[in-house]
C-alpha cells in the first residue's frame, strides 16, 4: 500500500504551456446563473451559428426578439428572465425595432391580471395588435395564473397573440425540484389552450419560435424541462440570429394569415407546422415515431428528458430484436387524433402511456390517471385502424423522478415485459468522455468545472455539455457538475451513470454520496485529502469506496497540496492546482493550446506556472492493494449516487433551519398568546395551497340495502357561513381523517405519547410551522395508513439496527427487488404503518417519521348538487372502498370509510376543483348523459339546474340520461328522483340498464342504441352534448352508438360524413366530455 508517481509527470505539462511575457493581476471567476452558458451573461447580437447555449437562453431570445412586452414570474434563483433582463436594460432592439419591455412580477394570487389589463387596456396602441405579448414563468405558478388565462382565452378574439414559455419546474418538500408537466397539461385541456413541448435544448429556439406562431391561432403554452435541460450548456451548430428569427417570423406569419379559415384549430395547427418546416427545412411532427417498423409494443412519452431518452433507449432496444417503438408527444394541444394514430404501427398490440403524475402516491393509486393516459385511450378507443384495438396501459411515474438511461429502460421493461432490463449502455454515449465533479458549495474549487469546461470548448473539433445541480440539504449545500466531450454532438439532458474520471474536491463528501458508484470499470477517481498519510487511508476512505476501487480495477489518485504551502494562503491557485490536476489525469494528451488559454483565463502564468511544477509533489496515484476488496463498513449507509436537487444556486447561509421537534404544551400556549411575537397563524389548514372552507354535515344516509355488498351512500353538507361556492360539474375535495381507532393502536404499538405536542413545518410549505398533538398529527396530517413508495424503505433501512431487515429494506429499491415491490404495494396493499411493525428496529423518532412520511391528501368527488338550487348545500354520492387484502384483513379507502361514517354535524374541510363537466352556454341545448353508478353524481346537479329552469318559464332541451348499475334493485341509485323529473317532464327519456337482472347483460350502450331515434334528434339535429361519467371500460362502445348516430343522421340527410372526424370535432367544441377513472 504506497503511493506511486502518476504516469503522465508535471514536468512534461509544462513543457506545453508558453508563458506570457507580462504578468497581470488574477482576474475573479464569477458565475452569473445556470441559465446561461457558463454561467455567463451573452449579448443578444452574439446569438448565432455554432455557439454555446442554453436552452432558457435560446426561449429568451425568442422571448424578447418577437414580444411588444415579457411577463415575468421567475421566482429568486430561478433565473428565467435573467437575459432579456440584461438586453432591455441595455436597451437592444427587438425585430418590430424598438426595446422590448420586461416586466418582473410576483407568482401570488391574482397574478397575471396586469398582463390581462394591459392586453384589453382602452389605451392599448391598437398599432400594435398583431405583436406577441410573452410570459415567463415556471409551471408552480400556472394555477395562480389560471383566472387570467381563463379570461384571455375567453376574449382571445380580439387580443394580440399571446404565448407563455413554462419551465415545467415546481418545489416540493420531500424531492426538491421537480420537472413538472401536469398542472400545464391539465390547465390546456380545461381551459382551450394550446400547448407544445420541446423535446431537446436544440430544439428549444425552433419551438419557442413555433409556439409565438402558433399563438396567432390560439392562446399557447410552450413546456419544457425547467430543472436540467433548460440550464445545461451545449453547443448548438443552427442558432438562427436574430435576423434569421426575423425572417423566418415575418415569412411564417404570412401564411399564418391566409391558413383555410373552415378548418378547426388542430388543421390550422398542421397547416402551420408544414409552413414552418418548408421555410426552415425541418420535418417536425405533432407526434414523433421511433423504434421497430413492425413494433407490437409502444411507449407514448411527454416531456424533454423523457423524449430525448425515448429516441435513445427505444431504438436500442429494436436494434437488440425487441419489437417495440416509442411516439414522442410534440403538440399535446389541440391533440390531433388522426396523426397520433397516423403515428402508430399497424402491427401494434400493446400503447404503454408513460404519464407524469404528481407524486409516488397517486403512482400507487390504481384510482388515478396520468393525464396523458386519458387522451391515448379515447384516441385508441375511437380509431377504426386495427381490427382488434390495442390495449392501453398506463405506467405512471412520480414528476419527483429524474431518469437516466437504466431507470428509464427499468421502468418501460418492467411494466410491458416478461424480462425487464435493468442497465443499458447507449452507443451515443460510447465516443464520449464523461466526468463528474463533486465538491461544497463554499469551496474555492466550486467553478472548476466550470472554468474546465470553458477551457474545453474553445477547441472547436470538441462539443462540451455541462450541467450543475445543488443539494443544500447535505453538508450545509453540495453541488454536482457533469462534464462531457465528445466529437459528435452531445443529447443527453440525464445525469452520468459510468463516468471516465471522478473528482472530490471535499473529502466530508465521502461519508455523504456514494463518490465511486458513478465511476466506470477501469475508470479514474481523484481524491483532494489535504494532509495525507499512507497509514491513515483506511480512516479517510470509507470502506465501501475501497472495497468498489479495488473490485472494479478504480484508478485512485490522491491530491494533496499540503506539501506546498504557497496553496495554503492563496485559494485561487488551489483551484487552479485542481483544474490541472484534473487535466492531467483525465486529458493527458491535452493540446498545448488549451492550456495556454487556460493561463489566459486564469490571468496569472507564474501561479500557473508553480502549480505545473508543484504537480509532481502534489499529485500521486495510489496502490490499491487486494485486502481492500475485503473491505467492509459496519455502518455502511445507502449513500444516494445523485443529488435530490432542490436549489439552483449555492445555499445562502444565513440564519438557522428550524427542526421538527417534540415540544410542550407551555410553547404552544405562548404561540397563541403572543401571536405577533411567535409569528403564529390559526387560520384554517394555513399550510394548504388551496382554498379551504369548513362545512358541516346534514344529511348522511345509504342508498344500498345493508345487505348488499356495496355501501353507496348519499351525503349532504350545511354550508353555513363558510362562504364556500361552486359551479355545476365541479368537485368537491374532502380533506378526510385517518380513522381514529386505527391510530390509536398504531400510537400503542409504536410507543408514542399521544399528548405529546409536535411542532413541524408544514409539508404543504416548509416555512409554516404547525403544533399539533401527535394524536391529532397523524389523525389529520400524516398519511401513516397510506401506501409507501420506494424512498420510504431506502430511507427507512437508515434508522434499521437490525443487519437483516436493513438489507431487506434495501433490496426492495433495487431492480431485483422490483417484483416483490410490486406485489407488497398492489397484492399485500401494505401502508407505512405496516412497514414500521414489520421492521421493528427501524425506528425513527416521531419528528423524522413526519419529515419519512407524506401528508394526508384531499379525495375529490363529483358534486351531485347545483347551488342555484340548493344555495346552502352540497351533496356527493360515494361508494365506500373496501377489499380483502392477502393477510384476510378487510381494508377500507381512507377518505370513503371517514365519510360514510360522519354523523350528522361533523365538522369537514373541504376545497373545491374545477372540473370538464359544463353545461352547454345554450339553456335549449339537448343534454345526452352515459352514468354509471357514482358517476351519475353531476348528472343530478344537471338536472337540478334545468328543472330550476324549466321553472321560471324558460325553454330547455330535451334530456337523455342513461344509467347503468348491476342490480334494480340494490343500486337504482337516485331512481325516484329520476322518476319524478321525468313525469315533470323534465327529463325526456331515461334508459336504465340493470346488467345482472336478467340472463343476457345489458348495458348503456345497448339502451342507447335501442333509443337511436332520440339520440340522432337530441345529439345531431338539435345540437346536443354528451357526457360520460364513470370507468374507462365502456367508451369505445359508447363511442361507436354515437357514430353510428351520426351515420343515421347522414344517410337520412343524404350527406357523406367521416364519423371519427365528426366526433372529434364534437370533441373540440365541447360536446363530447369524458369524465372517467
Amino acid at each position: 500500500m504506497q503511493l506511486k508517481q502518476a504516469e503522465s509527470s508535471g514536468s512534461a505539462l509544462a513543457d506545453r504551456v508558453t508563458m506570457p511575457e507580462t504578468k497581470t493581476s488574477r482576474a475573479e471567476f464569477t458565475k452569473q446563473s445556470s441559465t446561461l452558458p457558463f454561467g455567463q451573461p451573452v449579448p443578444l447580437s452574439s446569438i448565432s451559428g455554432p455557439t454555446y447555449v442554453t436552452g432558457q437562453l435560446l426561449v429568451q431570445q425568442i422571448a424578447y426578439s418577437l414580444s411588444d412586452k415579457i411577463f415575468s414570474y421567475s421566482p429568486e434563483t430561478f433565473d428565467l428572465d435573467v437575459a432579456v433582463k440584461d438586453w432591455a436594460a441595455k436597451e437592444e432592439k427587438n425585430i418590430h425595432g424598438y426595446p422590448t419591455s420586461v416586466l418582473p412580477l410576483q407568482t401570488r394570487s391574482g397574478a397575471g391580471a396586469f398582463a390581462l389589463g394591459y392586453i384589453f387596456s382602452k389605451d392599448f396602441d391598437l398599432s400594435k395588435r398583431h405583436i406577441p405579448q410573452t410570459l415567463l414563468a415556471p409551471s408552480l405558478s400556472l394555477c395562480h395564473l389560471r383566472s387570467a388565462l381563463d379570461q384571455l382565452a375567453l376574449l382571445y378574439g380580439v387580443a394580440s397573440p399571446f404565448v407563455a414559455h413554462i419551465a415545467a419546474t415546481d418545489y416540493t418538500s420531500d424531492a426538491g425540484l421537480v420537472a413538472e408537466y401536469g398542472t400545464a397539461l391539465q390547465l390546456s385541456e380545461e381551459l382551450g389552450l394550446g400547448l407544445i413541448s420541446s423535446g431537446s435544448a436544440y430544439e428549444a429556439q425552433h419551438i419557442s419560435l413555433f409556439a409565438t406562431l402558433m399563438a396567432k391561432i390560439l392562446p399557447t403554452l410552450h413546456v419544457y424541462d425547467g430543472v436540467r435541460t433548460s440550464r445545461e450548456t451545449l453547443r448548438v451548430i443552427d442558432v438562427l440570429s436574430q435576423v434569421g428569427v426575423a425572417e423566418v417570423f415575418k415569412k411564417v406569419s404570412k401564411a399564418a394569415e391566409n391558413l383555410n379559415k373552415r378548418l378547426d384549430s388542430a388543421g390550422q395547427v398542421l397547416e402551420l407546422l408544414q409552413a414552418f418546416n418548408d421555410e426552415l427545412g425541418t420535418d417536425y411532427e405533432p407526434f414523433e415515431y421511433v423504434g421497430h417498423d413492425a413494433a407490437e409494443t409502444v411507449y407514448v412519452v411527454f416531456g424533454s428528458v423523457e423524449a430525448q431518452l425515448a429516441k435513445q433507449v427505444v431504438p436500442k432496444l429494436a436494434a437488440d430484436g425487441s419489437k417495440v417503438g416509442a411516439v414522442i408527444v410534440r403538440i399535446y394541444r389541440p391533440f390531433i387524433e388522426e396523426a397520433f394514430i397516423k403515428a402508430l404501427p399497424s402491427s401494434v398490440q400493446q400503447i404503454a402511456v408513460l404519464g407524469q403524475v404528481v407524486n409516488e402516491s397517486a403512482a400507487l393509486d390504481a384510482s388515478v390517471q396520468s393525464i396523458l393516459y386519458s387522451d391515448v385511450l379515447t384516441a385508441v378507443s375511437f380509431s377504426s385502424k386495427w381490427a382488434s384495438i390495442p390495449a392501453v396501459a398506463d405506467i405512471k411515474y412520480p414528476a419527483s423522478h429524474a431518469f437516466t438511461p437504466s431507470s428509464f429502460v427499468a421502468a418501460i421493461t418492467q411494466a410491458t415485459s416478461k424480462t425487464p432490463i435493468s442497465h443499458i449502455q447507449l452507443p451515443q454515449l460510447e465516443s464520449v468522455q464523461q466526468y463528474i465533479f463533486w465538491d461544497t458549495d463554499d469551496s474555492v474549487t466550486v467553478f472548476a468545472p466550470t472554468v474546465v469546461g470553458q477551457l474545453l470548448s474553445r477547441d472547436s473539433t470538441s462539443n462540451v455539455y455541462l450541467n450543475e445541480s445543488h443539494d443544500n440539504l447535505v453538508q450545509g449545500g453540495v453541488v454536482r457538475s457533469d462534464l462531457r466531450t465528445s466529437k459528435k454532438t452531445i443529447d443527453s439532458p440525464y445525469a452520468i451513470e459510468e463516468a471516465d474520471v471522478v473528482l472530490v474536491g471535499e473529502e466530508k463528501l465521502l461519508k455523504e454520496v456514494a463518490v465511486s458508484k458513478s465511476v466506470k470499470n477501469n475508470g479514474k477517481l481523484i481524491l483532494k485529502l489535504p494532509n495525507f498519510k499512507d497509514e491513515e487511508v483506511e480512516k479517510r476512505i470509507p470502506a465501501t469506496i475501497r472495497s468498489d476501487v479495488q473490485v472494479r480495477n478504480i484508478s485512485l489518485y490522491i491530491l494533496d497540496s499540503s506539501s506546498s504551502p504557497a496553496f495554503e494562503n492563496d485559494l485561487n491557485a488551489a483551484r487552479l492546482l485542481v483544474e490541472l490536476a484534473f487535466l492531467k489525469v483525465a486529458q493527458p494528451d491535452i493540446k498545448h493550446e488549451l492550456l495556454e488559454k487556460l493561463a489566459v483565463l486564469e490571468a496569472n502564468p507564474p501561479t500557473l506556472e508553480e502549480c505545473i511544477d508543484a504537480l509532481d509533489k502534489s499529485l500521486k496515484q495510489f496502490g490499491v492493494p487486494e485486502t481492500w476488496a475485503e473491505a467492509v463498513d459496519e455502518t455502511s449507509r445507502n449513500l444516494p449516487q445523485v443529488l435530490k436537487t432542490n436549489s439552483f444556486a449555492p445555499f445562502e447561509k444565513q440564519g438557522t433551519e428550524q427542526d421538527s421537534q417534540l415540544t410542550s404544551w407551555e410553547s404552544a400556549a405562548k404561540g397563541f398568546i403572543f401571536k405577533e411575537a411567535y409569528d403564529t397563524d390559526v387560520s384554517l389548514r394555513p399550510d394548504l395551497a388551496v382554498k379551504t372552507y369548513t362545512i358541516h354535515v346534514k344529511e348522511n344516509r345509504r342508498l344500498t340495502p345493508i345487505t348488499y355488498d356495496r355501501n353507496i351512500f348519499h351525503i349532504e353538507f350545511d354550508l353555513g357561513d363558510s362562504g364556500l361556492t361552486y359551479k355545476i360539474g365541479e368537485a368537491l375535495g374532502i380533506h378526510a381523517d385517518n380513522d381514529a381507532d386505527l391510530v390509536r393502536e398504531f400510537i400503542e404499538s409504536y410507543g408514542l405519547n399521544a399528548d405529546d405536542l409536535v411542532q413541524v413545518p408544514s409539508r404543504e410549505d416548509v416555512n409554516i410551522l404547525e403544533t399539533r398533538t401527535v394524536y391529532q398529527s397523524l389523525v389529520q396530517n400524516i398519511d401513516i395508513f397510506g401506501k409507501p413508495p420506494k424512498r420510504f424503505y431506502e430511507s427507512l433501512a437508515e434508522f434499521a439496527t437490525d443487519e437483516l431487515e436493513k438489507k431487506k429494506l434495501l433490496s426492495l429499491v433495487t431492480p431485483e427487488g422490483a417484483e416483490e415491490f410490486k406485489r407488497r404495494a398492489e397484492v399485500d396493499t401494505i401502508t407505512f404503518a405496516d412497514v414500521l411493525e414489520e421492521f421493528k428496529s427501524a425506528h425513527p423518532s416521531f419528528p423524522e417519521l413526519v419529515r419519512l412520511v407524506g401528508p394526508l391528501k384531499r379525495r375529490e368527488y363529483s358534486i351531485a348538487s347545483a347551488q342555484a338550487v340548493t344555495p346552502n348545500a352540497v351533496a356527493l354520492m360515494i361508494v365506500v372502498v373496501d377489499w380483502v387484502d392477502s393477510k384476510g384483513r378487510t381494508r377500507y379507502g381512507q377518505a370513503t370509510r371517514y365519510l360514510s361514517r360522519l354523523p350528522v354535524g361533523a365538522a369537514v374541510t373541504a376545497s373545491v376543483k374545477p372540473s370538464v363537466m359544463k353545461l352547454p352556454t345554450r339553456d335549449d341545448a339537448p343534454l345526452i348523459m352515459a352514468g354509471l353508478g357514482t358517476g351519475l353524481a353531476p348528472f343530478r346537479a344537471f338536472v337540478q339546474y334545468r328543472a330550476m329552469q324549466k321553472a321560471q318559464g324558460k325553454d330547455i332541451g330535451s334530456i337523455l340520461l342513461y344509467l347503468g348499475s348491476r342490480h334494480q334493485r340494490e343500486e337504482y341509485l337516485y331512481g325516484e328522483e329520476w322518476e319524478a323529473y321525468l313525469d315533470a317532464g323534465v327529463i325526456t327519456l331515461l334508459g336504465a340498464a340493470f346488467s345482472r337482472d336478467q340472463p343476457q347483460k345489458i348495458y348503456i350502450q345497448d339502451r342507447m342504441r335501442q333509443t337511436m331515434s332520440e339520440v340522432v334528434k337530441a345529439y345531431i339535429e338539435q345540437e346536443g352534448s354528451f357526457y360520460l361519467c364513470g370507468p374507462t371500460w365502456p367508451v369505445p362502445d359508447v363511442t361507436d352508438v354515437l357514430k353510428e348516430a351520426i351515420v343515421t343522421e347522414a344517410k337520412a340527410s343524404g350527406k357523406k360524413v367521416d364519423a371519427k372526424k365528426e366526433i372529434d370535432r364534437l370533441k373540440e367544441d365541447g360536446r363530447y366530455v369524458l369524465e372517467v377513472y
